[in-house]
C-alpha cells in the first residue's frame, strides 16, 4: 500500500475576496498561483507547503456543523489568543463556552471559530 499525505484542502466560499483576507491576516497565509485552472478559485499556502483552495461560489448554500472542521496545531496557544482577540474574532470550546479553551482527556489544549462562510477551524497544541 503506498503512503499518503494531505496536499490540500478545498473549500467553497462566498466571496473569494473575504475569504482570502481572513485567512491571509488570521494565519498569515501566503497566496500562490493557481496552476490548475484559470478560474477564480485562489490558493493560499502553510509554511509546511500544505495548501488551502477557496472556491468561488457565491450562488450556493453552505452548510457547515462543528464536527467537520479544518483543525490546525501551535506551540503558542495564548499568543494565537491574543491574535484572534485583536482581530475581534470570538472563539469558543466544543461546547460552544465563549471565550474558553478546553483541555480533551489526552491533554491536548483546543478551541474553535469560525471563518467568515462559517466554516469551523479548531486550533489545538498537538505540535507533533
Amino acid at each position: 500500500m503506498p503512503n499518503f499525505s494531505i496536499n490540500h484542502v478545498a473549500i467553497s466560499v462566498k466571496d473569494v475576496d473575504i475569504s482570502i483576507n481572513f485567512y491571509q491576516s488570521v494565519f498569515s497565509l501566503k497566496e500562490i498561483k493557481n496552476t490548475a485552472s484559470t478560474s477564480k478559485t485562489r490558493w493560499l499556502v502553510f509554511d509546511d507547503g500544505r495548501q488551502l483552495h477557496l472556491i468561488p461560489r457565491p450562488e450556493e448554500e453552505i452548510k457547515v456543523n462543528k464536527a467537520v472542521h479544518l483543525a490546525l496545531s501551535t506551540a503558542n496557544v495564548p499568543s494565537f489568543v491574543n491574535h484572534l482577540e485583536q482581530l475581534k474574532i470570538p472563539y469558543s470550546d466544543w461546547k460552544n463556552t465563549p471565550s474558553k479553551n478546553y483541555i480533551r482527556k489526552d491533554g491536548i489544549l483546543q478551541f474553535y471559530f469560525q471563518d467568515p462562510d462559517g466554516y469551523w477551524i479548531e486550533v489545538n497544541n498537538d505540535v507533533r
